[in-house]
């Protein structure tokens, strides 16, 4: 059954936009007429990819919503439902009208013939391939219940970590937000009215007055040059690093730099093996899995790593040793791996690697914020300290003059 947006108007006028299924475009326009609403257009969506309008194939269903999504079907189709109606009653219970619209369509193509994958692979930017990779070995291995439960599992936690630190970057950025538009408004509006009490006297200033007293001239006279460089910069460094070589270079220099190459190797490798994890354990096979897990990196590097390991993977070598040769993940996912190889339980030892490089990724945040956080404060403090000195030491010079 084909799938219609409509756009109507009912009988407050208020415009209506929607999705409903019917046997034909007639049959559809009966069903918004026993509704009382006037019709304005009324297009099946597979006419309107055909005419070029992708913009329902490009729209998308956030991350929360689609492991909401996909936990409703596992339940529903655990009840013994078909994967048809188990879509159709979703698609009634969801809110968003985007999402609807996506079900809707998704569900005529169930119904032309077409596999739940393949239904999905409409919809790149809804269903990654992950999502569509993970379906397709539920529904050879008959079992998409249990996959798509453990599918919503894994889209309730994926990004957990990423944001965690988000969330713990968010008190430090401000703090070194407020703290620096405190000192500069010092600097450019505040300083130059009480040095220019000191101009007057025509006395020597002390060494740190002076100091002061020149970078606030800079801040005022270079401020908003600074502040322009420093936008064009950031937009030189974007439009650079959107190149493959210079981002390649940038990304093994995130991977040699202290401190920041362990985020950076720890949140890439978690993310890594649990994808690899829900892969495997739901049936995808090893090449395909890898393949899949190497796009889930945000470092090229490691990006380029897991895909040379899957070629010595498919030359008949042992996914542990390949993955060693890299050397950019940790010994302790290594030795998983090769644990799991050799027990035949690879799924539940990257798993466990995972779990392992989570907990070892939230240690180091939780470290690092607490040295960041006082330092910040301590060199904060000291910075305004010098410039209340470099205004005292004049006036208490003064003090003793007139005493």
């Amino acid at each position: 059954m084909p799938a219609f947006e409509y756009q109507a108007i009912d009988k407050q006028g208020r415009g209506l936009k929607g999705a409903l299924e019917s046997d034909s475009a007639k049959t559809a326009r009966q069903q918004l007429k026993s509704r009382g609403l006037t019709l304005l257009d009324i297009q099946e969506v597979r006419k309107k990819e055909a005419g070029g309008g992708l913009r329902l194939w490009q729209q998308r269903i956030g991350m929360r919503a689609l492991a909401h999504i996909t936990r409703q079907l596992a339940a529903l189709l655990k009840s013994g439902l078909a994967i048809d109606e188990a879509l159709a009653i979703v698609a009634r219970q969801l809110e968003s009208a985007k999402a609807r619209r996506i079900l809707l369509a998704v569900r005529s193509r169930v119904l032309e013939g077409q596999s739940l994958a393949q239904a999905c692979q409409w919809f790149p930017s809804t269903f990654p391939p992950l999502y569509r990779a993970t379906i397709e070995a539920g529904e050879s291995s008959g079992k998409l219940d249990q996959v798509l439960e453990k599918l919503a599992d894994y889209l309730s936690d994926k990004g957990q970590l990423h944001r965690k630190l988000q969330m713990a970057m968010i008190y430090p950025v401000l703090l070194t937000l407020v703290s620096l538009l405190v000192v500069i408004g010092l600097l450019t509006y505040v300083v130059p009215e009480i040095t220019g009490v000191f101009d007057k006297t025509g006395r020597e200033l002390p060494g740190i007055t002076q100091g002061l007293i020149a970078c606030s001239g800079f801040f005022q006279r270079y401020g908003l040059l600074l502040l322009l460089l420093a936008a064009l910069a950031g937009l030189a460094a974007k439009l650079v690093l959107r190149r493959d070589k210079p981002r390649m270079l940038f990304h093994r220099w995130l991977l040699n730099t202290p401190i920041v190459s362990k985020f950076s190797r720890g949140i890439n490798n978690a993310r890594f093996t649990r994808t690899l994890a829900i892969l495997t354990n739901s049936g995808v096979e090893l090449l395909v899995a890898l393949r899949i897990s190497s796009q889930v990196l945000a470092n090229d590097a490691m990006r380029k790593a897991v895909e040379t390991a899957a070629l010595r993977v498919r030359e008949g070598q042992s996914l542990n040793k390949a993955l060693e040769t890299s050397r950019l993940f940790p010994p302790v996912t290594i030795h998983l791996v090769a644990s799991g190889e050799a027990s035949g339980q690879l799924p539940r030892m990257l798993e466990s690697a995972a779990d392992d490089q989570e907990r070892d990724m939230q240690d180091l945040t939780e470290l690092t914020m607490g040295l960041f956080e006082p330092a910040l404060i301590l060199s904060m403090g000291l910075l305004v300290l010098l410039i209340v000195l470099a205004i005292l030491l004049p006036i208490f010079e003064m003090n003793q003059l007139i005493r």
